[in-house]
């Protein structure tokens, strides 16, 4: 059962997986990727070459550019291409490969993972569209205005989810404040099912604001989901993420991010176990059901997406009954103060003390009226998102 269980895996993951020989030649290719591309597996295997998948275009880049790269560093990832399908059709995907060797060190062969960005590409296409938009609406009155803020809450709701799952035996909330209705923010956060009663989360800030910030508000919300998939262990996951950043870094997108991505384990008797990091980002919250408050180790890493190969180290807790796991973005404790100083982490952790233990709804309740009381104060965006173990 465990080789069909596997093979299965291989076969029927939520990705395409293509093994090819050295000089490009499928050698074996998965039921997922034949389906999108509406091959048989005999039309393909031993027959063509992965690049003889792709458009035109990206036949080009994967042999003078791509191809080599690879054969230099024993592996590329994130690289967006276009598949021609058996029927014409051009499929958006993002390509992942490395470079299998033997005991020898010799490469055999050629692992390529592919990912469908039919979604990406919508957004990016959807993101465009309305920076044109929000062009021509600054030239207008007030009257444009309006409707250039009005786009602006749309396309902000669509980087976030309309309502989070609960997971059972668990309460959740979030909420989102933008600093400013004319421009589009950066933060972002979600909460999906994963196999096994295991459930992914995440909640992240991209730098910069704008339309371009939240193409890369997508494309990181994208990647994560998809990457928690294929291998849901949260550093491996970040260091996903990081490759696909950092392709857009070299493309000339300089733009980084900062997220706290965790899983929470199967429900036991003594709660759920939380397996989490971080990369640049503030430290979560823990309240519990004693009525204590204290940061936990979630921010042990970069910035993500400024630099290659980054690695990400991951920490374990225990959410027992009562507890709740607060994440929240920088727009939170940045926020400025009377005095002209900023909120700042020990004011925060005051804060939550005072208001331990709470439910996830109580809590961030309580956090989105302390933002409310910034006002005009609030320099950033400011995301919350709290996970609570029912009693």
């Amino acid at each position: 059962m465990l080789e069909d269980s596997t093979d299965d895996l291989y076969e029927d993951a939520p990705c395409g997986n293509v093994s090819t020989l050295l000089d490009g030649t499928v050698a074996r290719i998965n039921r997922t990727l034949l389906s999108w591309l509406g091959y048989g597996r005999d039309e393909v295997v031993g027959l063509r070459r992965f690049s003889d998948l792709l458009t035109v275009g990206g036949r080009i880049y994967y042999e003078t550019h791509y191809a080599p790269l690879l054969t230099m560093q024993g592996e590329v990832g994130g690289v967006a291409l276009d598949l021609r399908a058996k029927d014409g059709r051009r499929l958006p995907v993002l390509v992942s490969s490395t470079v299998k060797t033997g005991g020898d060190g010799r490469p055999l062969l050629i692992r390529t993972t592919v990912y469908d960005a039919r979604d990406r590409r919508a957004y990016e296409e959807e993101l465009l569209r309305a920076r044109r938009a929000a062009e021509a609406a600054e030239q207008a009155a007030h009257q444009d205005r309006q409707r250039l803020q009005k786009l602006v809450a749309s396309l902000q709701r669509s980087l976030l989810p309309r309502k989070l799952a609960a997971p059972p035996g668990m309460d959740v909330a979030a909420h989102y404040q933008a600093a400013s209705a004319d421009e589009v923010g950066g933060d972002f956060y979600d909460l999906f099912p994963l196999d096994g009663d295991r459930w992914g989360f995440f909640l992240g800030d991209v730098c910069g604001k704008g339309v371009e910030a939240a193409a890369v508000t997508a494309l990181a919300r994208y990647t994560l989901r998809a990457a928690a998939v294929y291998d849901p262990d949260p550093g491996e996951v970040l260091s996903n993420l990081n490759t696909v950043l950092y392709q857009e870094y070299l493309s000339g997108d300089h733009r980084s991010c900062t997220v706290v991505f965790g899983v929470l384990g199967p429900p036991t008797g003594e709660g759920r176990r939380v397996t989490v990091t971080g990369g640049g980002h503030p430290p979560a919250l823990l309240l519990t059901a004693a009525g204590a408050a204290d940061y936990v180790p979630t921010s042990g890493g970069p910035l993500v997406g400024m630099f290659a190969g980054l690695r990400f180290t991951a920490h374990t807790l225990m959410l027992r009954p009562g507890d709740t796991l607060i994440l929240y973005t920088d727009g939170l404790t940045d926020a400025r103060t009377d005095d002209a100083g900023r909120y700042g982490h020990e004011a925060l952790l005051e804060f939550a003390a005072s208001i331990a233990p709470a439910s996830a709804a109580a809590a961030v309740a309580a956090l989105a009226g302390l933002l409310g009381g910034f006002g005009a104060d609030l320099d950033d965006d400011a995301a919350i998102m709290a996970l609570g173990v029912t009693g």
